[in-house]
């Protein structure tokens, strides 16, 4: 935890250009306020640039729903904030029931960093704010009026480059590839096969999901996504020689070469004769029903955040603290993400250092009481480090963010006694890490460890369904797509369970530890199922179908599924797998090695 802490991140590539587009729509508002002689009414406005901060990697279409939904949000929280704003126990719940509904939203709709502590922020710096002249309308209006400015910057990109977000992501996609071709056979080979698979999926997520259902398919985007399935194809021919520990095949280097450096002018490219895209296309209203669904870790994580709003300003109520929606934000923020117990103390940690360094640095800032153009200046240069820090060392960060918040929180005016106001933000935070601390203690995750088997049983099962479709050669099939696309979501469930396990108690550490040679088996039938999938997905109809009988012969599909219940049931009792029938050759190897690891698995486990 404490080198976590102290660990300085190396430099994100491009990051200043981020910091300058966050730091422009931050000031810009303030400058303009400062120009109109009203500084108030710009820095409520410069709330709104927080709209800069999302939205980062979509395509520009994508990319002008999302913001637009995002500055609508941040003028609600704080105008419905400035509604409720003379009664301290309306905006307590009023700040809580946004930080539950932008929970849910934000980690359902994956917005992305910062997620939905924003608005949380942004509804207490708004509510504080010295700005009585302002009727909640008004104040409403000014933040929509910022963040519609940060639209417009964050979208200037598509008049240079329409297709930059799509091509950044096929390029990373590409990297990755050529990284797991290279470390196949060494230690790193399962990571680094997890990474290519992840951004692959994030590049099909750019080139699919976030765009038009009929994009034209001899366009830009069409003959990106004929080459992401180059790549995608390449990766499957990769694994499916280093499961059948056989060479990789001649000329794989250069081609991935050859189709990296294709990223930069897609134009070389043949267009796509059809339109066809790969996997599924999850529907928003699907993902919000599976955050709601019961028993899921999102609706403890959205309680959680729910509770502790409430009981953080119910304590700042009943011990008069000055603005106690600031320990709301501060308990939002630590519980909103979803952490396990250790990075959410080491979170806690941070912040409380973080705070209480930046309150000096916030004090300074109160006491030169800069004014006009120069307040502006301070907001930009405290936002730009911000950005540029954050993404480096947390707790550097937060000495920053703790400035810049307290310095929009002032309103530009002068602050009677600087060192109350300071000590009572400081309380504050204080307070909101210590209740989020209790109520994730009252209210756990399930154990992440317990989560393992269910989550083996989980992939084992989405294997099973793309069985069916792989053995009759219908890979491309609506129901065949939807399959595919649960086994990849499986995949990374499962490893976010070992990954979680890892930084648990240390019980769940010690049975995470056991669990991961059946782990990286199941991992690794899982991308074998998926691989073989791509491989027949560029054939024709009649040459998918002969092509998969000849993988799996008369009766291969029964006994590979005969072979995953078995398994299935060993995982879910907690016993020893059957020996398994001989199997088609194109999972044998991945499902014998399951069953080894099943089989070793309880011995590991009475030796710990």
């Amino acid at each position: 935890m404490l080198r976590g802490m102290l660990h300085i991140q190396p430099p994100t590539p491009r990051r200043w250009l981020f910091a300058m587009r966050a730091s422009a729509c931050m000031g810009a508002p303030v400058i303009a306020g400062a120009l109109a002689g009203d500084v108030p009414a710009g820095l409520m406005a410069g709330i709104g640039g927080f709209t800069a901060l999302y939205g980062a990697g979509r395509p520009y279409l994508s990319r002008a729903r999302h913001l637009a939904v995002i500055a609508l949000a941040f003028a609600l929280a704080v105008g419905l904030g400035l509604w409720v704003g003379t009664s301290a126990w309306a905006t307590v719940v009023m700040v809580a029931l946004i930080a539950m509904l932008a929970t849910w939203l934000g980690n359902a709709l994956q917005i992305g960093p910062p997620g939905a502590y924003m608005f949380a922020l942004a509804c207490a710096a708004g509510t504080a704010m010295p700005a009585a002249h302002l009727t909640p309308l008004h104040a409403a209006t000014l933040v929509l009026a910022g963040g519609g400015f940060a639209w417009l910057v964050h979208m200037g990109g598509a008049l240079f480059l329409p297709h930059g977000p799509e091509r950044s992501a096929v390029a990373v996609a590409g990297t990755a590839v050529i990284d797991y071709v290279a470390a196949i056979g060494s230690a790193r080979e399962g990571q680094a096969r997890r990474r290519a698979a992840f951004t692959l999926h994030r590049a099909w997520a750019v080139l699919v999901n976030q765009q038009p259902a009929h994009a034209r398919a001899n366009g830009t985007l069409g003959r990106l996504r004929t080459l992401n399935r180059e790549l995608h194809l390449r990766f499957a021919e990769a694994m499916g020689a280093a499961s059948r520990q056989s060479p990789l095949p001649a000329g794989l280097h250069d081609d991935l070469d050859r189709l990296l450096a294709q990223v930069r002018d897609p134009r070389e490219l043949p267009g796509s004769t059809t339109n066809e895209i790969p996997l599924g296309h999850p529907g928003t209203r699907a993902a919000l029903l599976e955050a709601l669904r019961p028993g899921s870790e999102a609706r403890r994580v959205i309680l959680r955040v729910g509770v502790a709003a409430v009981v953080a300003g119910a304590l700042g109520a009943a011990i008069h603290l000055d603005r106690a929606y600031w320990a709301v934000a501060a308990a939002v923020l630590m519980l909103h993400q979803g952490f396990d117990w250790l990075r959410m103390l080491q979170r806690s940690i941070e912040r409380l250092l973080g705070t209480w360094a930046g309150l000096l640095l916030a004090g300074a800032i109160i006491v030169a009481h800069p004014q006009g153009l120069w307040l502006a200046l301070v907001v930009m240069a405290l936002q730009f480090t911000i950005e540029m820090v954050v993404v480096r060392n947390y707790t550097l960060a937060v000495v920053f963010i703790t400035g810049a918040a307290l310095t929009i929180a002032s309103g530009g005016q002068p602050v009677a006694s600087p060192a109350s106001y300071l000590l009572a933000r400081g309380v504050d935070t204080l307070a909101g890490c210590v209740v989020a601390l209790l109520v994730f203690r009252l209210i756990p995750p399930r154990a992440s460890s317990a989560r393992i088997p269910e989550q083996l049983v989980h992939a084992l099962q989405a294997v099973d369904a793309v069985v069916v479709h792989l053995a009759a050669g219908t890979v491309t099939t609506a129901d065949a797509k939807h399959a595919r696309r649960q086994l990849q979501h499986a995949s990374f469930a499962l490893a976010h369970a070992h990954e979680e396990s890892l930084v648990a108690s240390r019980q769940q550490r010690r049975t995470a530890e056991h669990s991961w040679p059946a782990i990286a088996a199941t991992e690794r039938l899982a991308y074998r199922a998926l691989s073989a999938c791509w491989s027949l997905e560029h054939l024709a109809g009649g040459a998918a179908r002969e092509a998969a009988a000849s993988m799996f012969h008369a009766d291969g599909e029964a006994r590979v599924r005969q072979a995953l219940d078995a398994l299935a049931d060993a995982v879910r009792d907690g016993s020893t797998p059957p020996p398994l029938v001989a199997l088609p050759h194109v999972l044998e190897a991945e499902l014998g090695d399951l069953r080894e690891c099943l089989v070793r698995k309880p011995q590991a486990a009475t030796q710990g």
